[in-house]
């Protein structure tokens, strides 16, 4: 009983100003991770027309993933807990993977439309949606997959995994949120200036915008993290000094990424937001 009692612990006593904050912080931020991914995921499901496009398609997975880690968060980020290799409180490598699983989605995001700006008709017909469905549960296999492996081999092996994976993910993370997004934008600003004004236009810049945005605060929210588990893997250090995942400057971030992302969506997808308004907080609000 001593050790439940423990575990259902807030990480910091509630003996101080500045740790109740910290609290109520973690409990604010899982709830808004939960609620807007939830509220975009809705939207999306209700709209026909939001289903039929390929980019909406890895909009909800990012959204599925990003509900898993918000829930999670309660566990992870507010309660007395460790989620590390070897601790007794562990996940089994799990909660992380729904990050990661965010991670992979916006990648793809990414990489889809970069191919689809810079060839639209070799997009339209290589990039079917039972095709763009077949990448988005590639990649969750995969991830799944990783954390069953995590989980049989040793935990020395389980780290040089980790920091050979974190390694490529820095790696896809330069070549496509930088490399990809700077030409990318040199594209469609080329293209936009020889289409005359329009409706569709203008949806096409947004678009655009909305994929940028994206990607800078991914990086800025990303890259911390990456950057600090590679080195200390590598050094053959856990230069691990916080409490828990709700303690750690680095891992809270990719958290706000998490909130923030859908918001950045609402924001830049007119026909989402129309959708969001009428048919799920609307509705909601009268009852």
């Amino acid at each position: 009983m001593r050790n439940i009692s423990l575990l259902l612990s807030p990480v910091l006593p509630l003996n101080s100003f500045g740790n109740v904050l910290m609290f109520l912080f973690s409990i604010v931020l899982a709830a808004a991770i939960i609620f807007f991914n939830v509220s975009v995921s809705v939207s999306i499901l209700l709209n026909k027309a939001l289903r039929s496009e390929n980019r909406f398609m890895y909009m909800l997975s990012t959204c599925f993933s990003d509900i898993c880690s918000g829930v999670s968060y309660y566990y992870t980020g507010v309660l007395d807990v460790r989620d590390t290799f070897g601790s007794p409180t562990t996940t089994f490598y799990v909660v992380p993977t729904f990050l990661g699983l965010s991670y992979m989605a916006i990648l793809a995001a990414q990489a889809d439309r970069y191919h689809a700006v810079s060839a639209p008709f070799k997009y339209t017909q290589r990039m079917t949606r039972n095709r763009t469905l077949m990448v988005v549960v590639t990649y969750w296999f995969y991830a799944f997959m990783i954390v069953a492996l995590h989980n049989l081999v040793t935990l020395g092996m389980a780290r040089r995994i980790t920091s050979i994976g974190t390694f490529i993910g820095n790696i896809l993370t330069v070549v496509i949120m930088i490399g990809l997004n700077i030409k990318l934008f040199i594209i469609a600003r080329y293209q936009l200036e020889r289409e005359p004004p329009s409706e569709e236009r203008d949806s096409k810049r947004s678009s655009v915008y909305l994929i940028l945005v994206v990607a800078a605060f991914f990086l800025a929210t990303w890259l911390p993290i990456f950057t600090h588990i590679t080195a200390c893997n590598f050094v053959g250090r856990t230069c691990y000094n916080f409490k828990n995942e709700g303690t750690d400057p680095l891992r809270i971030l990719p958290r706000i990424n998490a909130a923030l992302t859908p918001l950045l969506y609402i924001r830049g997808c007119s026909a989402l937001r129309e959708t969001l308004l009428s048919k799920v907080w609307r509705p909601c609000r009268r009852r």
